[in-house]
């Protein structure tokens, strides 16, 4: 059985976002109906309120966010800038409703981001993990085969190894160059030949490279 990926808020903001749709078409008619009424302020205020509309030029089928965020200014504007205008008409209603359901929207949206971070988030520890545990697993193999068929064939590998994790630590972490050796190292040689850990001067320690104590620091 195939589970499905989609937000349990998927429908719930599709339905606020068409009653919010439905909310601004018919303020857009409402105010179209107005202008050519035969009361002048009427029809004025009619005027202003259908430029401001051009304006903003709202295409209920563009991006989601995009929408939500134009009708927060056009909304702010209508309550503030134009408000005489809105009134006049008796358009308040209108305006109400619209930023009621904006707002559910934009909070639904918001939401369904954040249940989507967490779920990247828990992605990316499981990620890691098994980054680590491959980690580790390569660490085992290289020991073995260095102890087995000797240090010479690795000795490249390790310092490249080493090389990588400091650099990692350096670089992408900040860690300082005093403490960039890694526990988790695979222990190989420098490149004069001496161990980073033990006392042999071959490319593992006495008992091979040593595996991270507690896997690749974060």
């Amino acid at each position: 059985m195939k589970i499905s990926q989609k937000s349990l808020l998927t429908d719930d903001i599709a339905t606020a976002d068409a009653e919010r749709d439905g909310l601004y078409s018919g303020y857009k008619k409402a105010v179209n109906g107005f202008k050519n009424l035969p009361v002048e302020n009427m029809a004025t205020a009619a005027k202003v309120l259908t430029q401001h509309i051009k304006d903003y030029a709202i295409d209920p089928k563009m991006q989601l966010d995009k929408e939500t965020g134009l009708l927060i200014n056009f909304i702010d504007d209508l309550e503030k800038k134009y408000s005489n205008e809105v009134q006049t008409l008796s358009l308040g209603a209108f305006v109400t409703a619209l930023k009621a359901a904006n707002e559910k929207v934009r909070t639904l949206t918001a939401t369904r981001t954040d249940e989507r971070m967490a779920k990247a988030v828990g992605a990316l520890k499981a990620s890691r993990k098994a980054s680590d545990e491959a980690y580790r697993q390569l660490v085992k193999f290289v020991n073995a085969y260095a102890l087995i068929e000797g240090d010479s064939k690795y000795l490249a590998f390790i310092d490249y190894v080493n090389t990588e994790i400091v650099h990692y630590k350096r670089e992408v972490i900040g860690q300082k160059s005093g403490s960039a050796q890694p526990s988790g190292t695979t222990g190989g040689t420098t490149s004069s030949g001496s161990t980073t850990g033990g006392s042999s001067s071959g490319g593992s320690t006495g008992s091979g490279t040593t595996p991270p104590s507690g896997g690749i620091e974060g």
